[in-house]
Formats: structure tokens, sequence, C-alpha cells
């Protein structure tokens, strides 16, 4: 405890630290209250169904990234996903496309232009989504609710929909805006700081939600129940935090090198290879395909619908589970090919007079890194798959559909990620006026930000 205040003092001393952690506060705070606002002409007493509908499945994943305006028919009810899904769009187009591999290699300017490019995707998605969120809202609603003070309208004119559509693609891109600035004048990543948020927000709800419910069970016990499943989701995270600074380190050594005028000789370096080098994508991606068969059966109910749809559309399924963690190992695999280049590493090495003691500089350099990824690579993508499905797991043990979110999958990732992130960045400043760090053992290691946006 003295040590945790004798580091808040030395933050509060750092005039720029003191100003940025404020100025993040602030638009956090704007993020919150702009969560609450209800699009025009929506009855807010009116949204029990669709606070229903959005409460588990792909919904409530999409209103827990949202920090709950999904569901309160908000500004920002769409949030900041259409702004990442954008992101990787580009990202994947950058490993595909000469164009944008082209843009990739221009420095400042291409990445200028890479930004405006996934600014104006983004308001593409949401032009999409937002039409198909305004219809949904509709069904969802009772007939005259969308104007209250006009109950004689039994469906919404034109004009709702039309600003609607501009109020959540405004929104959205108001979100954006809120994130770079938090990049540029706060701390931490600002899109991820959002994200981060919007989940966090929804954490004590489905807490007391879960603690209540385990105190009503008749027969007692309930109690012990809830503090091991406490005790789990701690597990849980430290199993996250090891996935995120899990990393194995290749000794480099320099022959010769020269810095500035100096010429220094038998120079030593470490090349970290991280266990998860993919981080959180091969979930996404996995998880977009496994939503696949939803899509298809038009949300139906699983009567009259295959055998297929009906087992793959069953998140608590043993065989959704399965496809779904074998989907994780081969897309772990997969972005860590595409991301991890062991031959450009190797060439790097040769020019600037590098090697690996014991290994021939060349083409065995890069075989030998690309058989060291790929052994840690399978514990890093079995661990990914382990976390991914950990949600099913705990909800097949009797925890609610709510908190189960947090045990794991995509949320617990980025939470874990962000944390870490946003503490190395404090503990730099700290550690840059001579004060000590966060911990006692060494410097916090981060994700060295997660692709897309630093998602």
């Amino acid at each position: 405890m003295k040590r945790l205040i004798q580091t808040i003092q030395n933050i509060y001393k750092i005039e720029e630290l003191r100003k940025r952690i404020l100025y993040t506060l602030g638009i956090v705070l704007i993020y919150r209250l702009g969560a609450h606002v209800v699009l025009p002409g929506v009855d807010p007493e009116m949204l029990t169904n669709l606070r229903n509908q959005s409460s588990s499945g792909l919904l409530g994943l999409l209103n827990m990234f949202s920090g709950g305006a999904f569901a309160n028919a908000s500004i920002f009810a769409l949030g900041i996903m259409p702004y990442i899904s954008a992101s990787i769009v580009v990202q994947l187009l950058g490993m595909a496309v000469p164009y944008f591999q082209k843009l990739q290699k221009e420095g400042e300017s291409g990445r200028k232009k890479i930004n405006q490019i996934t600014r104006w995707l983004t308001v593409v998605v949401v032009a999409l989504q937002a039409p198909g969120y305004i219809a949904n809202l509709v069904n969802q609603l009772p007939a005259g609710s969308i104007f209250p003070f006009d109950p004689g309208i039994a469906t919404p004119p034109v004009f709702f929909w039309v600003s609607s559509v501009i109020i959540l693609i405004s929104g959205t891109m108001f979100i954006m805006w809120l994130g770079e600035r938090i990049t540029d004048k706060g701390i931490g990543n600002g899109i991820s700081l959002i994200i981060m948020i919007g989940i966090i927000a929804r954490l004590p709800f489905a807490l007391a939600a879960e603690f209540g419910s385990r105190l009503s069970e008749t027969g007692g016990g309930g109690l012990v129940v809830f503090l091991i499943e406490i005790a789990v989701l701690v597990m849980v995270v430290l199993m996250c935090i090891l996935l995120v600074q899990g990393t194995r380190r290749i000794p480099v050594q320099y022959a010769k090198r020269i810095v500035g005028n100096k010429q220094y000789g038998g120079v030593r370096q470490y090349i970290p290879l991280k266990v998860n080098a993919a981080g959180v994508m091969p979930i996404i991606f996995a998880q977009a395909i496994m939503f696949l068969p939803l899509t298809f059966s038009g949300f139906r109910s699983t009567e009259g619908v295959s055998w297929f749809t009906q087992t793959f559309t069953n998140m608590n399924g043993f065989w959704y589970n399965f496809v779904y963690a074998i989907m994780i190992v081969i897309f772990t695999y997969f972005y860590t090919a595409i991301t991890i280049q062991p031959k450009q590493m190797a060439e790097d090495m040769k020019k600037n007079g590098g090697f690996i003691p014991g290994v021939k500089p060349g083409r065995k350099t890069a075989e030998f890194i690309d058989d060291v990824m790929s052994k840690i690579t399978l514990p890093g993508s079995l661990f990914l798959a382990f976390v991914a499905i950990m949600p099913a797991l705990v909800r097949v043990s009797g925890v609610s559909t709510q908190f189960a979110q947090f045990y794991g999958g995509t949320s617990l990732l980025i939470l874990v990620g962000v944390v870490l992130d946003t503490l190395q960045q404090v503990e730099s400043h700290l550690l840059m006026r001579h004060y000590e760090g966060l911990t006692k053992s060494g410097r916090i290691k981060g994700r060295n930000a997660y692709p897309a946006a630093g998602f």
C-alpha cells in the first residue's frame, strides 16, 4: 500500500503525465455519456426487447464491446467495431495488394494515406450496418414507440431512417476521433482503450447479477460457489497475462558494429519471438466464420432448421467449440506466418554482420528461426484456443451468460493487453524522470500493439 501511494504521488509530480491521464479520463467520460444518449425519436422506456435480445450470443458480444450502447439504442450503438473491421480489411490488403504494400513503405506519408483510406472504409461499413441495426430496432419496439409524441405513427417515416443512419455514422466517426485524441494527447492506445472501457463498463452489472443469483439459490453454498468463480476468473487472467507477455529470446552476435564514430566488436543482442505473435486476430477470424451458420439460418428458432445449423449455432455445444478451437489454432499459424518473416530477419542480420551462434548466416538462419517459431506457436495457439472456449466451459458449469463472457475469448485478452500497454506507458514516463517503476521485479511488458489499430 505504501508503494502504491508513493507511485501515485510520483505520477502526480510529473506534470505531462498528470495532464495526459486527466485528458484521457475526460475523453472516456464523454464516451460513456454518449453511450446513454438515445437516438432521436426512440422511446427509451420501450427498449426491453432489444436489451433482452442483446443479452447473449453475437449481439451480446457487440453490446459488450459498445459498453451497453447497442442495447440502449444510443447514438454510439455501433461503437468502434466498424473501424476495427475496416482496419483488419486494410491490413489484409497490405499483405496482398501491391498498392498498399507500397504505402506501407512510404513512411509517415504512407501511414497518413492508409489512415485516410481506413476512415472512408469505416464510413462504408457503418453505412451498411446502420440500416440493419435500425430495422432490428424497429422490429423489437412496440408499434408507435418510435415517435412517442405521435402514437398514430405505426411505421417510422423515411426521415427517421435517414437521420438515424447519419447519426450512427457520425457517432462511430466521433468515437474514432476520440480514440485518436487519446493516442495523441492522452495515455495508451486510444482505440484499444475505448474498447476496453466498453468491456469494463459491463463488468459491474454482470458481477452484481451473478452475485445476486448465487445468493438467491436454495440450499445454501451460493457464496462459496461465487468465490470459486472469482478464483477461476483470476486464474484465467493470469493465464492471459502469460499468453500476452510470453517470449522466446534468440541471441544474435554481431562481429562488428559501428555506432557513430566508434567501432564495437562482439556485441550481443536478442530477438524476442512472441509465443502469441498473432495476438487476438485468430479469435476474431474464427469467430466471424463460426457465426456464418447463424446468419444463414436467418436467426430463426431451431425448429425446422437442419442438424448442421443447430449444431453450429449452439455456442455451448461440443462440436461448435471443438471446431472453433481447431480454427483458432489454424488461424494462429496462418497469421504468424504472414506477420513473421524469417527470411527477411535472416537477411537483415546478415547485412548488419550479425549471426545466431552455432547457426550459419542466410538460409540456415531463416530455417532456424522458422523452426523456433513453429515450436513456440503450437503451445501458444493451444493456449489461445483454450482461453477462447473458456466462456463456453464456464457457461456449461452454471455461470450466467453475461458474466461468462469475461472468462476468456476476445474480451479478456483485450482487457489484459490494453491494461499492460497503458501501464507500460505510465512506467516509461516514471523511469524517464528517474522515479521507480510500477513493479519491483522489472519493467512491464505489453503486447507491442496488436494489429489493426492496436486491437
